[in-house]
């Protein structure tokens, strides 16, 4: 039977072709509307039981985005001699550079990572982190490998949402930006940083070798990525990511649990901080929503 709404239902349950008293409307809601109504009451639930924290999770979200630049900077400080002998012995560059690399790459990550903590100048900041992912690309030879191009697509798509998060504070336009209003600016950007930011899951689901658990967190990833990219409720999506990188990256990237000399540890901790960056951006995304261009503010224009 065809599905009948609105007044003409209503007719026809109270006036049905055999004289009889109207039959309740048994229609069932559609696989789409299921979904959104069982997503909306997670939603609620989670919006009740972060209710403390929401003051907090930009502030949160951009310390977690900027924390893999300081963990860099910390670690090129620690271990100065073993960085200077890989760029110049492997990556054949000359003294002289070698040293004036690693020096502008810890002030830059420095600095740029605090003021985008303190919420001071962060346009010029996310920029400046920005050229440092590059350089750092560049000059540690890493820019062909898969893996590392993933996860620095995601640390760029966190930065992103750092930048459309700056715009909406800000009163007047930055000077030598391209002639976009604020609003459409901001569209743009947190698109971008939204489809960025779930590249690191794409690595994820490529890297390894596969087992039960893996497919399933892959295909419930996937699907939780997606839902991301469309904006399709899409803070749930992102809080469900957060969720399963958080865990993922507690039992998998425990590099505190490992010897001071495995030689696995550098890679788990850099593994460690770089997911915590991409999470950080989940978070500013689950505070600033996905935007304009996005399935959830189409809904509610329609």
């Amino acid at each position: 039977m065809a599905q009948i709404r609105g007044t003409a239902g209503y007719h026809l349950q109270n006036n049905n072709q055999f004289g009889g008293p109207g039959s309740a409307d048994t229609s069932d809601p559609s696989p789409l509307d299921a979904i959104r109504e069982q997503t909306s009451k997670v939603e609620d639930w989670l919006d009740t039981m972060s209710e403390p924290l929401k003051p907090y999770l930009p502030a949160i979200g951009r310390f977690l985005i900027v924390v893999t630049f300081l963990e860099d900077a910390l670690r090129i400080i620690t271990q100065w001699s073993d960085q200077l002998l890989y760029l110049h012995d492997y990556r054949h560059i000359p003294r002289g550079l070698t040293h004036l690399f690693l020096i502008i790459n810890v002030i830059m990550m420095t600095a740029c990572s605090t003021a985008i903590i303190i919420r001071k100048r962060s346009d010029q900041a996310v920029v400046g982190l920005l050229v440092v992912v590059f350089a750092q690309a560049i000059g540690y030879g890493l820019i062909f490998d898969l893996n590392f191009f993933l996860r620095n697509l995601s640390v760029v798509g966190g930065l992103l949402m750092v930048l459309s998060d700056s715009w909406v504070r800000q009163t007047k336009a930055f000077a030598g930006l391209p002639q976009l209003d604020e609003k459409d600016r901001k569209m743009y950007v947190q698109f971008a940083g939204r489809i960025l930011l779930v590249f690191l899951f794409v690595g994820f689901v490529f890297a390894g070798e596969w087992s039960i658990w893996r497919v399933l967190v892959s295909l419930f990833g996937f699907v939780a990525c997606v839902m991301v990219v469309v904006g399709f409720k899409a803070k749930f999506s992102a809080v469900m990511l957060v969720l399963i990188l958080s865990i993922f990256n507690l039992l998998v990237n425990n590099w505190w649990t490992l010897h001071p000399h495995h030689p696995h540890k550098d890679f788990a901790k850099y593994d460690f901080f770089q997911i915590l960056s991409i999470v950080g951006g989940l978070l500013l995304l689950v505070n600033m929503g996905p935007g304009q261009f996005s399935v959830d503010e189409k809904k509610k224009v329609y």
